[in-house]
């Protein structure tokens, strides 16, 4: 049976019979921002029998720690294995190294990976962000150069956005790539840094233009981190991960086939980059592991807990919206819509949930968070990142107001 198109889908804003000042606001409302529920492919039950078997044969890491999270868990040779799975750039052409597999088969092997707790942090940002944009906005040569290995789950790549006093607010960012003769020097400074001392590239907005201010005068480069001039220093987070990263620039010099698309359009390129970041299955199932400890151990005990109860049934319902509202988001994705203002809606809402289930567990447990259990352990440790999970991709506040300018609202 044939898809709806997104047309379909979002249905077509009735004119409204009123022109009240209320009528108007919510004729606006339904206009910039739609989310039917989307009904997962026919083929979903095959491709999620392909996902768990690979997962039998190249199973999660046994520590529930290590499995929340886990999309920001670095594992080589996971990588690999998977990318020679074919469960890496899926959905590119097979030119490059992909296999022209459906959007929506990816999304069904993402939301298997990250509910089995795989180690998938090292490849992650490539497949979602790096690879996607290259095909949109990159030249030939920058896809044959980079694709391949991508998608073999060998080449990893990360973000530079964030910089010292630039963190939420990129039209801020300072770091700077001057032209000269054959190319560019770079210099300056990104921050929290997922993944760079694992990565063998950035894709960073830089400014490109002298004395331009905000959004004017970016532009996107695509630099190899063994680059003469490039340090890469650890951050070392209050629970001891190493997940972020310093990376510093001193008179770095790419060529001129490092700029990715188009000179001054960096703004724009960015911003349809990060529509892929905030709406994936990574949003909502970053506390997942604790979700499944919670209920394992509940079924264990069959212990009659109403609170503890009344608590798993709301966070599985939440759980099933969002899920319906990110798959929602990523078929319009796939149909070559541009949907800022439902992603950010994604996020935003994935991410208080997320940060709300540690919360909610540890109302209605009495546990011991120094015990050895795997409840107690996964629970401390979420209880301590959580914090974190609403900073990546964009702060509350950020996406609060995409959210309000989308909705006509400011």
């Amino acid at each position: 049976m044939q898809r709806p198109t997104d047309l379909e889908r979002r249905g077509t804003p009735r004119k409204p019979l009123h022109t009240t000042g209320a009528a108007r606001h919510s004729s606006r409302v339904t206009a910039a921002f739609a989310l039917p529920p989307y009904q997962p492919p026919a083929d979903a039950a095959a491709v999620r029998a392909e996902v768990r078997a690979f997962l039998a044969a190249n199973p999660p890491p046994a520590d529930a720690v290590r499995r929340a999270n886990c999309w920001s868990v670095a594992d080589a040779g996971f990588s690999r294995a998977l990318g020679a799975a074919g469960f890496i750039g899926m959905v590119w052409p097979r030119a490059y190294g992909g296999h022209e597999r459906p959007a929506m088969a990816r999304y069904v092997v993402l939301e298997e990976l990250l509910a089995a707790g795989a180690s998938v942090g090292a490849h992650w940002i490539a497949d979602r962000q790096t690879g996607p944009l290259l095909l949109r906005y990159g030249s030939e040569a920058q896809r044959r150069k980079y694709l391949p290995g991508m998608a073999a789950g060998t080449l990893f790549a990360c973000i530079g956005l964030s910089e010292p006093g630039a963190g939420s607010d990129l039209a801020a960012v300072r770091s700077r790539a001057e032209k000269v003769p054959g190319g560019w020097r770079i210099n300056g400074q990104k921050l929290w840094t997922s993944g760079a001392h694992n990565a063998h590239a950035m894709l960073a907005l830089l400014r490109s233009e002298a004395g331009s201010e905000r959004q004017s005068g970016l532009s996107q480069f695509l630099i190899d981190l063994d680059t003469p001039g490039i340090s890469v220093r650890p951050v070392i987070d209050l629970v001891g991960n190493h997940d972020f990263n310093e990376v510093f620039f001193d008179d770095v010099l790419v060529g001129e086939d490092a700029l990715v698309g188009v000179e001054g359009e960096g703004w724009r390129q960015v911003t349809a980059e990060l529509a892929l970041e905030r709406s994936g299955p990574e949003r909502y199932l970053s506390s997942q592991a604790l979700l499944v400890a919670v209920i394992d151990a509940a079924r264990v005990a069959k212990a009659d807990n109403a609170a503890l109860n009344a608590v798993i049934g709301k966070l599985v319902a939440e759980l099933w919206t969002l899920r319906q509202m990110s798959m929602a988001t990523a078929a319009m994705l796939a149909d070559g819509a541009d949907p800022v203002v439902e992603a950010a809606i994604v996020k935003d809402l994935g991410n208080d949930y997320e940060q709300r289930v540690p919360m909610m567990v540890q109302a209605v447990l009495d546990i011991d968070l120094d015990g050895s259990t795997e409840l107690a352990r996964v629970l401390a440790h979420l209880l301590q990142v959580s914090p974190s999970f609403s900073l990546r991709g964009g702060t509350r506040e950020v996406l609060r107001g995409i959210i309000a300018r989308g909705l006509g609202l400011r």
